[in-house]
């Protein structure tokens, strides 16, 4: 299995190890730079090897920056995935790894800004010791420079009264740093999984700070308060030779009468996030006009459990299955936009998805379309975006694992499979499906028990009732749900779902699953696909791997982890 995870990730592989080799030349290029380069001779003088260290740290934020847009540019992405259509589909599989890739450039932001912050406050800290020294060291001769003329000066603290924190909060580097840092924290600390989960709105719009961190990087470095030697004093006054000089003015420094004169570092954060900005903003006005295209909603469905499916058409809208959607609803907020996994088929002619009550936003959603008014809200859809997951198609034997609400891009996959094989579909390869469902509380997912209940209706009627086998596991019930059961054991139909198949208690014993699934397809290679949390994924790994024959002619099994 190493083998198989290197062929389905080599892309994905060498992209991490290029990302983190640029980062690692970067800061040791630029460290070693700002360590011994004759030209910062002086400003090492004062701040030693903290600047080596701010400057470094500075050249990784930049190269990160520049990267930070590109994996949330949708429409980049779906662009690049339809120019290599004809690539392996593994490589174009990557591409859904752009959360993961915005999320790992976004923890090196915060590292090097770290990094960053500190060197810097090491850096203020010299700058105002070397102004308040009377020693006549070289950093205290060379903080009194300002006095010699207006480019001559080193240490941009010019007084004794000034502290480091009054430098912080009025000088254009300090007080961006101090906004950008903040702005940085909140979008990361706001970005978790349980706010993105449970209070989506509050990540929603911090994530827009971002507005903030590119204009506070971009003016961040224009002031120029850290400066070197010009080329020019280099040549007429070099440090190497002059330094002691300028501590001991006596008969040996002729060749050094001239004072060293200093120029500042120029601003070059927007030149690496320029071309970024561009692209998302053309990003975003593409998205605002797709969102301008008028999406008709033709059936509006109130499950149980305040599940609210919408079916809606749109011209020239085509999906795959296991694809997304995000949708705003204008009455609602003008700004936020919700992703949605489609429940549809690609052969149904309209696409739908199942609104469950799960924050402000999906509450107001479903008050708004339970009223009932004359007029319906109006809604506005951009997409479909990510992989089709048509892997599925291509396996003899599918294993599909549903976790809570990771069952909605099963209704899709499930529907879609049921139209190829009524349509006789030859190049369908699926002869079996085992669909897991592990469940806390059916209730949410009533609607879904209505799609499995009519697909195990027309199997029974077509004479394939063994195509498609389910099995669903509710892992939390209290005593009621318990007594019900005991109490309508001999029933045909399961007593929480009203489906044939009997509800399991307790959690999947995946390795006797796995086995059972051997015994029935001995010579058969079966794909395993989950959707649902990465401790799932692990042990569904484990099992794949302990189930799969040694002999390549035999059963195997390959697992496939969605990324929804």
């Amino acid at each position: 299995t190493m083998g198989n995870w290197l062929v389905n990730h080599w892309f994905s592989a060498a992209v991490l190890a290029a990302w983190l080799g640029i980062n690692i030349f970067l800061f040791t290029y630029y460290f070693l730079f700002f360590d011994r380069d004759e030209r910062y001779f002086y400003t090492r003088a004062i701040l030693g090897s903290a600047l080596a260290w701010a400057r470094a740290s500075a050249k990784c934020l930049n190269f990160n920056s520049m990267l930070i847009l590109l994996p949330v540019c949708r429409n980049l992405l779906s662009f690049l995935r339809g120019t290599c259509s004809c690539c392996r589909r593994t490589l174009r599989k990557q591409l859904d790894h752009n959360l993961a890739f915005h999320k790992l450039v976004a923890y090196a932001l915060a590292l090097f800004t770290a990094v960053h912050t500190i060197a810097h406050l090491f850096n203020l800290e010299r700058y105002n010791d070397s102004q308040q020294a009377t020693d006549g060291s070289l950093p205290a001769v060379l903080s009194k420079m300002h006095l010699h003329g207006s480019n001559k000066w080193l240490n941009p603290i010019h007084s004794n009264q000034t502290t480091v924190e009054y430098v912080t909060f009025t000088t254009i580097p300090g007080l961006t740093g101090v906004i950008i840092t903040l702005a940085l924290i909140l979008m990361v600390t706001s970005s978790t999984e349980f706010i993105r989960r449970n209070y989506f709105e509050v990540f929603w719009y911090t994530h827009h700070l971002f507005l903030i961190y590119f204009a506070g990087l971009v003016i961040h470095g224009i002031a120029g308060l850290v400066r070197g030697q010009t080329e020019e004093s280099m040549e007429h006054v070099p440090p190497h030779l002059c330094a002691s000089c300028l501590m001991h003015k006596d008969e040996d420094c002729h060749h050094c009468r001239k004072d060293p004169e200093f120029g500042s570092i120029p601003a070059e954060s927007w030149k690496w996030v320029l071309a970024p900005i561009v692209l998302y903003l053309f990003e975003r006005i593409l998205r605002i006009w797709r969102a301008r295209q008028k999406v008709v909603v033709t059936k509006v469905v109130m499950h149980p459990a305040r599940v609210l499916e919408l079916q809606m058409h749109k011209k020239g809208f085509r999906m795959e299955v296991g694809q997304y959607i995000f949708v705003n609803c204008p009455t609602i907020s003008l700004l936020e936009w919700h992703p949605f996994t489609l429940t549809s088929a690609p052969e149904e002619d309209f696409f739908s998805i199942h609104v469950r009550a799960a924050g402000d936003w999906t509450e107001s959603l479903i008050d708004a379309f339970q009223q009932q008014k004359p007029v319906m809200p109006r809604i506005e859809v951009d997409g479909p975006f990510g992989t089709a997951s048509e892997d599925v198609f291509q396996y003899e034997v599918a294993m599909l694992v549903g976790a809570g609400i990771g069952v909605t891009p099963f209704a899709s996959i499930l529907k879609s499979i049921w139209y190829k094989f009524q349509q006789a579909d030859q190049t369908l390869k699926t002869k079996k499906i085992y669909f897991y469902w592990l469940c806390r509380d059916t209730g949410a997912f009533a609607w879904f028990n209505d799609l499995l209940a009519s697909l195990e209706q027309k199997m029974a009627e077509s004479g394939k009732a063994d195509f498609l086998t389910y099995r669903l596991f509710l892992t939390g019930w209290d005593n009621t749900i318990a007594n019900n059961v005991v109490f309508h054991f001999d029933t045909a139909t399961d007593t929480v779902t009203g489906l044939r198949h009997k509800t399991i208690f307790g959690r999947p014993m995946w390795n006797s699953e796995f086995a059972a699934v051997a015994a029935a397809h001995p010579r058969s290679v079966v794909g395993v696909f989950l959707c649902g949390p990465g401790a799932l994924a692990k042990s569904l790994q484990k099992s794949c791997h302990q189930h799969s024959s040694l002999d390549p002619r035999k059963v195997q099994f390959y697992f496939n982890k969605e990324n929804f």
